[in-house]
């Protein structure tokens, strides 16, 4: 029987070469007010597109009185 690679080292080997080839390298975690940062803008955008806020105090609204409050 001939010897085979385990398929956890052969994904790591395969991570590897697509991260060489395509220059992607993952350096950890974004910190989180950096991707809050990220986000708010588009956030923003969209609430203001399309009316979001009003939505949103009508959701909690219902939550709250759902939740007897």
């Amino acid at each position: 029987m001939a010897h085979t690679a385990p398929r956890t080292a052969l994904r790591t080997q395969g991570r590897r070469a697509y991260g060489a080839a395509f220059g992607t390298r993952r350096q950890g975690q974004r910190h989180p007010l950096v991707a809050t940062a990220m986000v708010l803008p588009l956030a923003a955008l969209l609430v203001v597109v399309f009316g979001g806020w009003d939505a949103v105090v009508t959701q909690a609204s219902s939550v709250g009185v759902m939740l007897g409050r």
